[in-house]
């Protein structure tokens, strides 16, 4: 067969045959007496392993190495099983960052909906501030970290609170890093979601998912939206790396809080506010 045929067969390009030709990915084809390529079944059998094994993430030698493997020896390498049951995780693990993409997508979409109703409204700006409750499951890190903050960028637009479906105690290293922002924050404390039960808020946003499992539905409440924050507690090794973990939690609050005050103040009529640094 022709290299056309070849690669419209593997599902690429025939471009991208010859470059795995010259590249050694794959052996170079026979040529026939005009000049023309001239592969064979084999040929096709090679190049579609290779192919796959490239969409599981490998790199193009390694991929025509055990893609030569399994031919010369009539079965799967032993090299391959481990690079397999890495990528099984890798898509298990991407497959659950999509799904937890999808429902902040959907919450975003959400807020999204609520600001253009509100500004097809003709009203005056309210007094009374956005009222937000950040959730989690002891109230000791992300929601910790999620209230500081959007009391420092919100301002007076914004009455924020946070609490968790147990409590404990709010983790130092959270104290730390919102101290890292001139943020004082040592006196705070851990907090039942019971306490809020008789109150109304406009957002009530949890931070994990074993609370939006077990978050109890506030009555009046416009909007109840999810971020899949990683908790930092989980985190184990040295303080350094502890520490690190921390203040990745921070910069991954303070990236959502962009787009959510800017929606929830047009939502409720105001003007936006400079933006975050940071």
């Amino acid at each position: 067969m022709k290299i056309a045929e070849l690669a419209r067969r593997a599902g690429i390009a025939a471009s991208a045959v010859r470059w795995y030709e010259t590249a050694g990915v794959i052996p170079p084809a026979s040529r026939e007496e005009n000049g023309y390529r001239d592969y064979a079944e084999p040929d096709l059998a090679r190049l579609r392993l290779v192919v796959s094994l490239r969409r599981l993430g490998l790199a193009p030698q390694d991929a025509g190495r055990l893609a030569r493997l399994c031919i010369e020896r009539g079965a799967v390498d032993l090299d391959l099983a481990p690079v397999l049951a890495g990528q099984r995780v890798a898509i298990e693990r991407q497959r659950a960052d999509l799904d937890r993409l999808e429902g902040e997508l959907l919450d975003l979409e959400m807020t999204i909906a609520a600001a253009g109703r509100a500004s097809r409204k003709e009203r005056p700006v309210p007094s009374a501030p956005i009222r937000v409750l950040f959730v989690c499951t002891h109230n000791s890190a992300r929601s910790q970290i999620a209230e500081a903050l959007l009391q420092r960028y919100g301002g007076d637009d914004f009455e924020v609170h946070s609490a968790g479906t147990e409590a404990t105690r709010v983790n130092p290293l959270a104290v730390q890093v919102l101290g890292e922002l001139g943020i004082d924050w040592s006196h705070a404390r851990s907090k039942v979601i019971g306490e809020f039960l008789d109150q109304q808020f406009d957002y009530v946003i949890t931070v994990c998912d074993r609370a939006r499992a077990t978050c109890p539905v506030f009555p009046g409440s416009m909007n109840s939206l999810h971020w899949g924050l990683d908790d930092p507690s989980d985190v184990e090794g040295t303080d350094a790396e502890k520490l690190e973990a921390f203040r990745r939690t921070q910069v991954d609050v303070a990236a959502r809080l962009r787009p959510f005050i800017e929606v929830a103040l047009r939502a409720a009529g105001r003007p936006p506010r400079a933006a975050i640094a940071g």
